[in-house]
């Protein structure tokens, strides 16, 4: 019977054959998983059978809410011996979230040293290298050789997290080099780690620095893990290949949403009135870039009333420049999150959606032209047709990737309500060219 089967049996406060033994057995994110499909009372329950580090390694897998509210409701000793169990990092994104009476609270049943270490990390911003990274890392003499070095490792590695590298400082704790595991496992007897680095290009980052540029150094040189500095280059924590995957899938998710005006962090566990806080301004936006549109098909209304099919045509129109500009704005605001902001690349990029979207509108229109003449028989309706949707095409793709850039080069979010914007662009655009081009060629 599976862990699924067996809680859909649960009888009151009995679980037919759902035990702790179950959850220990598995991996701490299915566990976690099994556990956020319980109410909050058995999650408790379940929580309290566990071993301290089992139930840590689960509840650092859970979704942020689901572990907001377990941590919540567990007495403050056993809450305070879970989170000391818990890597710093994944610790003090638990604090960070927490009421701050109850945060002072769990801080203050921690041991001394694991509490000066977290209140260190919860002064950095969580949107930063800092705010990200591990302190839990292997630091090694640089005078050391391979041999002496991998057996320090094996004598360190139980409280640390996956030492992917060893970290080399001096005697002011700046970091002058990295060893890769796998060079301390090929490297010759008695060569020293000094020996290893003296040719090494040392890469590291600022504690500053935005966590979305360390994701992306990461994957830009392959690393399993980024050294974190101080001014002073003295070694901070690293930042793990972990934790990138968290940071793209995080901006990813925070981007999709912006875009449409809702909040980066909402989900759909948010309060409700926390989410229409989030919502409802830029809906407000929406309703007044709407009465822009209506007031430009406001003044055309002698050339609608004379001829009576554009008010069905004209919707065509802003529909394709819509859809040009939704697909060149989707494509920058990913060239965005993938790559470091370069302005002379990004705005060749807007070129390069200018000719795409001339094209598009292109071949669009000749087929629309053609459709048009054959319901019609007016050549000059379907000239019309052609022209605006040219036009408009090309101010929806020129729009929707400038639209990213400008918002990026002014130092807000480049999703945030693009897809608002640009909708009243096209749609105001839109019907204006259409609607204009009309009254001049036919109504003259």
């Amino acid at each position: 019977m599976s862990v699924k089967e067996k809680m859909n049996n649960q009888q009151g406060d009995e679980f037919d054959g759902l035990t702790a033994t179950d959850i220990e057995a598995q991996h701490p994110a299915d566990a976690a998983d099994t556990i956020e499909g319980l109410d909050i009372a058995d999650q408790v329950k379940f929580i309290k059978q566990l071993p301290i580090k089992d139930a840590a390694d689960s509840i650092a897998e859970m979704d942020d809410l689901d572990q907001q509210a377990l941590m919540a409701n567990l007495n403050v000793g056993l809450a305070a011996r879970v989170l000391e169990q818990m890597a710093p990092d994944d610790a003090t994104d638990l604090l960070e979230g927490m009421d701050e009476d109850l945060r002072k609270a769990l801080l203050s049943r921690v041991p001394a040293e694991d509490r000066a270490e977290l209140k260190t990390l919860l002064t950095f911003d969580p949107d930063t290298a800092g705010g990200v990274m591990n302190t839990e890392v292997v630091i090694l003499d640089q005078d050391l050789n391979a041999d002496q070095a991998v057996a320090k490792i094996r004598e360190e590695v139980e409280d640390k997290e996956i030492p992917y590298y060893a970290y080399l400082t001096d005697k002011k704790d700046r970091l002058v080099g990295v060893v890769s595991l796998r060079d301390l496992l090929l490297a010759k007897r008695g060569v020293t780690l000094k020996e290893l680095i003296k040719t090494q290009s040392l890469i590291s980052v600022g504690y500053n620095i935005d966590k979305e540029e360390v994701a992306h150094l990461i994957a830009h040189y392959n690393f399993l893990a980024l050294p974190v500095v101080d001014f002073g280059n003295r070694l901070l924590g690293v930042v793990t290949v972990d934790d990138v995957i968290d940071i793209i899938h995080e901006e990813a998710s925070e981007d999709m949403q912006t875009m449409v005006g809702a909040g980066a962090d909402e989900t759909t566990d948010s309060p409700v009135v926390f989410s229409v806080k989030k919502r409802l301004p830029w809906l407000i936006l929406n309703v007044i870039n709407s009465a822009l549109a209506a007031y430009v098909i406001h003044l055309y209304d002698d050339t609608i009333a004379a001829m009576a099919i554009l008010a069905a045509l004209m919707h065509i129109v802003t529909n394709q420049a819509g859809n040009t500009g939704q697909q060149a704005l989707a494509v920058m605001i990913r060239q965005l999150a993938m790559e470091k902001f370069d302005r002379k690349k990004a705005w060749l990029a807007v070129f390069r959606e200018f000719r795409i979207g001339f094209i598009n509108g292109l071949l669009i229109a000749c087929m629309v032209m053609l459709t048009v003449f054959a319901f019609t028989s007016d050549y000059k309706l379907a000239s019309c047709m052609g022209i605006a949707l040219i036009f408009d095409m090309l101010i929806g793709a020129v729009s929707g990737a400038s639209i990213p850039l400008i918002l990026k080069e002014i130092g807000r979010d480049p999703a945030q309500a693009s897809s608002i914007f640009l909708t009243t662009i096209t749609d105001a655009v839109g019907f204006w060219g259409f609607l204009g081009l009309a009254g001049f060629m036919l109504l003259n």
